[in-house]
């Protein structure tokens, strides 16, 4: 299998050289990338493609700039109702598809209607209806306010409703700054400058990107055949000669999920008990947040690249600085255990309270190994504060299925939404059903915290909200942080590590959420050839 790759990029790298896009020219009109997982499913919006960055092929009506400022794209203006259920906005009427054809209302309307009616990832339940006003102003009615809607609107790309069926997402057509070329799938995606874009024209006639595994597309960056290069952790160390290392700051966190309910028997749809008598203690999930080092995972297992987390969205607009706090703090761990009953009796090493040990499983999928290693390290910071943490790696599959209801489990999460902590944080995504969906499977629930969360999403602008997200997390008395009732171990932020070809200038990056790859590209436009 690694000789048919090889082969097969080798043939990629001969075609270009051959032809006027050659890597060695001065300033070459092709940029070749690997630095993202092929979208197996394809390129279409309607069923996924762009939620996590810019879809590319497609405009968006709204935009993220490299500050998180929310800016237009498609959007020239936009519009909350007084009952913050109705959004207005207005379009550009400048806008073709690479087709020839207006981008118009119905475009939008039809987009919004099939991304609705598909299955993919894509919540739009809230979305009453989509409607067009005239040639180029649309409205959106929802079902209650939801702030957060914005996010659609800042990643939903458009597609032409006179071209979207069967066979368009192997196919995309949109009104991006790339049009789409051709896609041989597991090998190649190339896309061309779209002439008649009505934004900034991109400095670059085609982009390349190339399907590879992390280590050959590593060997082949280290032969100056590729211009960008996304670098697994494990090699970031290592140079590149001729390329420099970009370090990229994300929200892609890794983290311990608690049971938070006792267990009292209550099983799973599927027979898997729900509980845990020790996570469920806050003493618990305190002592081990504090007992933990985590500015040694960065280093020791991140090799420096990526930060401290203390929470869910470290970082964004919407953080809220007041939930931080020194960890490496053994004996005050201790003390936490103590003052919660957790003495050890029979001086084993570890804790017990009520005739029950303080020992748990700590899940993590088996085939990531940065989890593996952030486990078993983490297991051997907690256990001298007297809390036992036995690493076990299962299949994802087992996770999905069983959501360890009554195991910890390491988690990555990050997005670039602030939807993230009502997902996360607020009971209603269990519901409580006996069965959990993956954003709460540790049940977590706090009446205060709900509050603050449904308070924002009805808040009557996306500035106005960011206060109660803050408050969501820590409002000084109650909360899911650390001081509160510690609902989650934050671990660390990765950061997404790009190598680039010295006389190539990717401007400044907007920090990234969870998987690297394609928001790398938000900024596409900006990007410049700084050789002669």
């Amino acid at each position: 299998m690694l000789r048919k790759i090889h082969l097969l990029f080798f043939a990629v790298i001969l075609s270009i050289a051959a032809s006027p896009l050659a890597l060695a020219a001065p300033k070459p009109d092709a940029l070749v990338m690997s630095i993202a997982k092929e979208q197996e499913e394809g390129y279409d919006p309607t069923t996924g493609w762009g939620r996590n960055g810019i879809p590319l092929f497609q405009s968006t009506l709204l935009a993220y700039d490299e500050n998180l400022n929310v800016v237009g794209d498609l959007a020239t203006e936009y519009t909350l109702g007084e009952d913050r259920t109705v959004w207005n906005l207005k379009l550009r009427q400048d806008v073709k598809f690479t087709d020839g054809r207006p981008l118009t209302a119905e475009d939008v309307v039809y987009t919004f209607q099939a991304a609705s009616a598909s299955t993919a990832l894509i919540d739009l339940s809230v979305m009453e209806s989509v409607a067009a006003k005239g040639e180029y102003e649309v409205e959106f009615k929802l079902k209650t306010p939801q702030i957060t809607f914005i996010n659609h609107l800042i990643r939903m790309g458009i597609v032409p409703k006179h071209l979207h069926g069967p066979g368009y997402a192997r196919r995309p057509v949109g009104s991006g700054p790339f049009k789409f070329v051709e896609w041989n799938e597991g090998q190649q995606l190339i896309a061309e400058r779209n002439e008649d874009y009505y934004g900034q024209k991109p400095d670059f006639q085609r982009l390349v990107f190339l399907f590879m595994s992390e280590d050959a597309a590593f060997a082949a960056a280290k032969a100056g055949q590729l211009h960008v290069v996304a670098v697994p952790h494990g090699l970031a160390r290592q140079d590149i000669p001729g390329m420099t290392l970009r370090r990229v700051k994300s929200v892609d966190n890794r983290g311990i999920l608690f049971p938070m309910l006792p267990d009292s028997g209550l099983k799973s749809t599927n027979g898997f008990p729900i509980g845990n008598d020790v996570s469920s203690d806050p003493a618990i999930r305190q002592a081990i947040n504090y007992g933990m080092n985590r500015e040694a995972l960065v280093d020791g297992i991140l090799y420096g690249h990526g930060s401290v987390a203390y929470g869910l969205v470290d970082g964004l607009p919407w953080d809220n600085k007041e939930i931080r706090f020194q960890d490496n703090d053994q004996a005050k761990a201790r003390q936490i255990l103590k003052d919660g009953g957790w003495l050890d009796a029979d001086h084993d090493g570890i804790v017990e309270k009520n005739g029950r040990k303080a020992s748990m499983e700590l899940i993590y999928p088996a085939s990531d190994q940065t989890r593996q290693r952030l486990a078993l390290i983490v297991a051997d910071q907690i256990r001298p504060i007297g809390i036992e943490l036995k690493p076990m790696g299962v299949p994802w599959d087992a996770i999905y299925n069983q959501y360890h209801f009554n195991s910890p489990v390491l988690y990555g999460w990050g997005d670039t939404t602030p939807e993230e902590l009502f997902k996360v944080y607020h009971s209603r995504t269990y519901d409580n059903a006996p069965d959990s969906t993956s954003f709460n499977p540790g049940r977590y629930s706090n009446p205060a915290v709900d509050r603050y969360l449904e308070e924002a999403e009805k808040a009557p602008g996306f500035e106005e909200s960011l206060p109660l997200w803050r408050k969501a997390q820590w409002d000084g008395q109650t909360g899911p942080a650390v001081h509160g009732d510690a609902a989650w171990a934050w671990m660390v932020n990765l950061d997404h590590n790009y190598s680039t070809v010295n006389d190539l200038d990717i401007g400044q990056s907007a920090i990234e959420p969870h998987g690297h790859g394609w928001p790398l590209l938000n900024n596409i436009v900006k990007w410049k050839w700084t050789g002669q």
